[in-house]
């Protein structure tokens, strides 16, 4: 016989389930709702029921076209009933952005970071003065934001929402928990950028009806990223960010902002390449920026013939593909998506990396992975946040829904 606690437990689990097939699907009928979750009609009434009257989803009718017929009954999360706050911080800009329990972009706007040593004191005061202006220019109160989701380039601590180790303050540790922690009501997040990215794809792969097993998101850039999102043996989606950027590859990589010696980043990212062009020495303090114009003229250099930018990419995409090889010898072979500011580079990339994944054992018996660049990493960053922010915000409201 279930207990009250376990019945309890069980309606908030249904509750999420609901949330969830709106969030995937959009406005549903009640039909739909079934079948997108597989509960009992009688199960999703007082579901639906109980969202509505606490204000978390909305119930609107969509008439018959050509007006006959009974208006169909749709359910939709209620914009109006929270606020989410999205911050990306990048190496030369900070992103902010305000969106709306239904997932809408209200506003947005960016700062440039400054490269001077003010540290993360300096730039705690400015993100804090950053939130209230985005709430100022809505005029939304901080009480009403659900959720704070932050992402970054780097460590994330698997715990709270601490910033270990980034390209942007180093060893510095930023906890924005604490930070926030007197004035803010709301769920603060932390993740890393290229796990978000890996979130969106394996949503849009899901929300397409694949049979989704697995993929693998690389962010090529400033620094170099790694996403990955695989289905569990129950089915749910795990999705974390292992250190790739930061595997060893080779001693003669040279130093890597991590202070290390050799790692991938310090072969593939804009410094390392940067490094290799111009023959600087490979113990030479890496570059905290290099601009995308620096970056264009090396690309145009290589593709003109020239020996040395040549071969800074080729070498850059030697150590991606010795690390996507060793990537797939720890799990199944799965899809790989390249994105970031690199991708515009990937011309010259390309046949590093497959002559580093021909390399391995396992490609060159099963063939090379399937690759695709992807553009727009800005957007599959934001959505990666709104799945994840979302989907917790959700928990929570059920949660208190039955306490």
């Amino acid at each position: 016989m279930l207990t009250k606690t376990s019945t309890e437990v069980v309606r908030q689990q249904n509750s999420a389930l609901v949330l969830s097939a709106l969030r995937r699907k959009g406005a549903l009928s009640h039909t739909e709702i079934a079948e997108q979750t597989g509960l009992a009609s009688a199960t999703i009434s007082v579901i639906t029921a109980e969202l509505e009257r606490s204000g978390t989803i909305a119930k609107t009718e969509q008439h018959v076209q050509g007006g006959r017929g009974r208006p169909r009954v749709l359910f939709a999360p209620r914009r109006d009933c929270g606020y989410v706050i999205v911050v990306r911080i990048s190496s030369d800009l900070v992103q902010y952005s305000l969106a709306d329990y239904g997932g809408v972009l209200l506003d947005r706007f960016e700062e440039a970071r400054s490269h001077d040593t003010g540290g993360t004191a300096a730039f705690g005061q400015v993100f804090v003065a950053a939130l209230e202006r985005l709430l100022q220019r809505s005029r939304i109160d901080k009480q009403r934001v659900l959720a704070v989701s932050i992402s970054s380039k780097g460590l994330v601590a698997g715990d709270g929402a601490r910033l270990l180790w980034s390209p942007v303050f180093g060893s510095e540790e930023l906890d924005f928990a604490k930070l926030l922690d007197e004035d803010w009501r709301a769920r603060i997040m932390l993740s890393n950028e290229t796990l978000l990215v890996a979130q969106a794809l394996a949503a849009k792969a899901e929300r397409k009806g694949d049979a989704f097993k697995g993929l693998a998101a690389i962010s090529l850039g400033h620094s170099i990223g790694l996403g990955l999102a695989r289905t569990g043996r129950t089915g749910e989606l795990d999705v974390s960010a292992p250190n790739f950027g930061h595997m060893l590859h080779a001693p003669s990589a040279g130093l890597c902002r991590c202070g290390s010696y050799g790692c991938i980043e310090a072969a593939a990212g804009f410094y390392g390449i940067l490094r290799a062009a111009f023959e600087v020495p490979s113990d030479t303090i890496p570059a905290k920026f290099v601009p995308l114009a620096e970056m264009d003229k090396i690309a145009a250099g290589a593709r003109q013939g020239q020996r040395m930018p040549g071969y800074a990419f080729r070498q850059a995409g030697i150590a991606l593909g010795n690390g996507i090889s060793r990537l797939l010898s720890l799990y199944e072979p799965m899809p790989i998506f390249v994105t970031g500011q690199g991708t515009r580079y990937f011309d010259l990339l390309h046949k590093g990396v497959e002559e580093g994944l021909a390399q391995s054992l396992q490609v060159r018996v099963e063939g090379l992975p399937e690759i695709t660049v992807v553009g727009d990493e800005q957007g599959l960053v934001f959505d990666g946040h709104l799945d994840r922010a979302l989907s917790a915000v959700d928990g929570d409201i059920t949660a208190a829904g039955h306490a």
